[in-house]
């Protein structure tokens, strides 16, 4: 029988909580070491594994305990120390998105993983919902054609003050951009298999917003082969509620996906009622964080897929970059200038 994996899990907030459960449901992989500043949170941790090492930081806990694989659930501004740590002493590392909040030093992790022989992964666990796969495996099989246009809505108040939530997006400068849309990049990315040309967006804040920096982003992104999809997602919507809705316009039919973690439906052009497509049973939050966790154990023992990985994921992040410029300037951006801006970066 194979060891259980070791894992470190540094940060030990809101998120890592849900890592924590995950873990401890399987027999594959095992928390070895949890690194915190908050002692509660390290004390709190440790009652699901009571026999990990704790620490305040990376540095400190790698110097105590040996381990494969370090499990990073910190917040993206500030990883620089975590990330150096883990690769010094030889770990694979699974990040929690994004990978960083500026496209050149998330550019230089990879770099430096790639140098120190290590995998670096992301933690993009939407593309492991059943809702996710059934979407791309429509597209895939041509079910209602190809797809030319699409919208993408994610409507909600989020209300950032919440005790279960974690507080550093409230003082980010585009927290619905690199905390939410992230996500929602990478999963066009994902499902319809292209990349993005050109980007024309604009990033802001209504009067009731209670984050500092743009809760609001809206886009025209044209994809290669010319499909163009619109893009509205805010986390200060006028209402308490979540609105999503993701709407594909093909060649031969529509598909929609209703919800967040599900309902999918289809229709093809002859026919004026859509009908539902067999997704697999799921619990929202665990069951993607545990697909994510079966490919990233696979990869970093050699024996499976690599996918979200920390090169992929610049592509999703130099979007960010420029909704970023195109709303700065008012205009629209051409994802080449990012890429060149990227290439001329120094590492």
């Amino acid at each position: 029988m194979t060891a259980p994996l070791r894992l470190v899990v540094i940060g030990l907030g809101a998120r890592a909580r849900t890592w924590l459960k995950v873990i401890a449901a399987r027999d594959d992989a095992t928390v070895v070491g949890l690194a915190d500043p908050d002692a509660g949170a390290r004390a709190l941790a440790r009652e699901v594994f009571p026999s990990a090492e704790t620490a305040p930081d990376a540095a400190a806990l790698l110097r105590r305990v040996e381990a494969d694989a370090a499990l990073l659930v910190t917040p993206p501004g500030r990883r620089e120390a975590q990330i150096e740590a883990c690769l010094e002493h030889g770990l694979d590392i699974l990040a929690e998105k994004p990978l960083a909040d500026d496209v050149a030093l998330a550019a230089r992790y990879v770099a430096q993983a790639e140098a120190a022989g290590r995998t670096l992964l992301v933690g993009l666990n939407f593309r492991y919902l059943p809702v996710t796969i059934a979407y791309r495996d429509a597209l895939q099989r041509g079910l209602v054609g190809r797809a030319e246009f699409a919208r993408f809505t994610y409507e909600r108040w989020r209300d950032g003050k919440l005790s279960h939530l974690n507080k550093y997006p409230l003082s980010m400068p585009h927290p619905m951009l690199w905390e939410q849309s992230i996500h929602h990049f990478d999963l066009m990315r994902h499902v319809y298999g292209v990349e993005p040309e050109r980007i024309d967006a604009r990033c802001f804040n209504p009067s009731w917003s209670m984050y500092r920096g743009a809760a609001n982003v809206f886009a025209l992104i044209e994809f290669a082969g010319g499909m163009q999809l619109s893009y509205q997602g805010t986390w200060a919507g006028g209402v308490d509620r979540l609105d999503f809705e993701w709407r594909s316009d093909c060649s031969e039919g529509v598909l929609i996906q209703r919800d967040m973690f599900g309902e999918l439906v289809a229709a093809r052009r002859a026919e004026r009622d859509f009908r539902p497509l067999p997704l697999a049973p799921h619990e929202p939050w665990i069951t993607d964080a545990a697909g994510l966790l079966d490919m990233a154990i696979g990869a970093f023992a050699g024996r499976g897929p690599v996918q979200c990985t920390g090169r992929d994921h610049l592509h999703s992040l130099m979007m960010l970059e420029a909704c970023i410029r195109s709303s700065e300037r008012g205009g629209p951006v051409e994802m080449e200038e990012v890429r060149a801006a990227l290439r001329t970066a120094p590492q």
